[in-house]
């Protein structure tokens, strides 16, 4: 089995109050991962995903593919190891 990691992505853009964070929870599941997307003040949504490299990097190109909720102006990344602790993908 592959390595787990951990995405760390900030999604820029009229991303609050349109379903976004559903629409993250549900493809996170549908690709095995744990986690949250949670709204933050300033507008962004911060989306921490843990599981297989392959899939986060899949929920990455998802978030910046253009068929969200929204509109993502910007997706900024960081990756890191899992810090575990999580299971399900919530919305915060």
């Amino acid at each position: 089995m592959p390595e787990p990691v951990r995405l760390s992505a900030w999604v820029h853009g009229y991303v609050q109050g349109v379903g976004f964070r559903w629409w993250t929870r549900s493809r996170a599941l549908e690709l095995g991962l744990s986690g949250y997307a949670r709204n933050h003040r300033d507008g962004r949504v911060h989306v921490v995903a843990e599981g297989a490299r392959e899939q986060c990097e899949t929920l990455l190109t998802l978030l910046r593919g253009g068929d969200t909720p929204g509109r993502v102006d910007l997706v900024v990344e960081d990756w890191g190891a899992p810090q575990g602790g999580m299971s399900g993908f919530e919305e915060r």
